[in-house]
């Protein structure tokens, strides 16, 4: 076990967080994340794959039923998370565990793929908890809302969604970098039509293709304009010859 463990106001934020059960907010967005995922690691292998910080297991649900895995497991920190995880009715998942938020109780490089979607941005020592990925599987998917933009506020104030870093595709890139990890392919996304028309009806369509457009033409004024999603699958570094 490390030193490492989680405040309490985060983890208090969390606890019932998802007693609520299932929306239809994270299942569209659910959507397009298991989109981003097959995507990136549709050619390398994933039979076996864990979820870290899995929410109420939109994405496994999502997973499972495009047959994206043979055994799927779930950690989260929420004992509201685990519960609604294990009521979804997920055919491939083997496992959902409750953890701390960071030592994952499984044996090195026991997973094909590991899933880190929309996490690192809640964690207060996120290289931990990216070495402890890199550990048990062979290959790390990251994914993270990219808010470093020039419209983010100079203070921050914490809320309910717990975002507590910040992102762009150059940030997130160099942190996983700087976990001895190797980037294979880096992406940056909208989210989609039906995410932005549940948010905000005829303007987030709108939004949408305006988004669309600027990403397309200038995909740097984009990122440093709007924000996107950037998703990344990584492995530990080769020793060099």
């Amino acid at each position: 076990m490390s030193n490492f463990s989680t405040n309490e106001q985060l983890k208090s934020n969390y606890e019932d967080y998802y007693e609520s059960g299932d929306s239809e907010w994270r299942r569209l967005g659910a959507e397009d994340k298991a989109s981003n995922i097959t995507a990136l690691c549709q050619d390398l292998p994933h039979a076996s794959i864990l979820e870290i910080g899995a929410g109420e297991g939109s994405i496994l649900k999502r997973l499972s039923d495009l047959n994206f895995g043979e055994k799927l497991y779930a950690l989260e920190i929420s004992p509201s998370g685990v519960e609604t995880i294990k009521n979804k009715g997920i055919s491939r998942l083997t496992e959902c565990r409750l953890f701390d938020g960071y030592d994952v109780p499984y044996t090195d490089q026991m997973f094909d793929l590991v899933i880190l979607s929309h996490v690192i941005e809640h964690v207060e020592y996120p290289r931990k908890l990216i070495y402890e990925a890199a550990r048990v599987a062979r290959y790390v998917f990251i994914e993270v809302p990219l808010e470093d933009t020039s419209r983010l506020k100079a203070d921050f104030v914490f809320d309910k969604v717990g975002h507590i870093n910040f992102y762009s595709p150059i940030t997130i890139r160099r942190l996983i970098q700087t976990c001895n990890l190797e980037v294979l392919k880096q992406t940056v996304t909208n989210p989609s039509k039906a995410v932005h028309k549940y948010r905000l009806g005829k303007k987030g369509i709108l939004n949408f293709y305006i988004k669309e457009f600027l990403l397309k033409i200038l995909p740097r004024m984009a990122t440093r304009t709007f924000t996107y999603h950037s998703s990344l699958v990584c492995r530990v570094k080769p020793p060099a010859l």
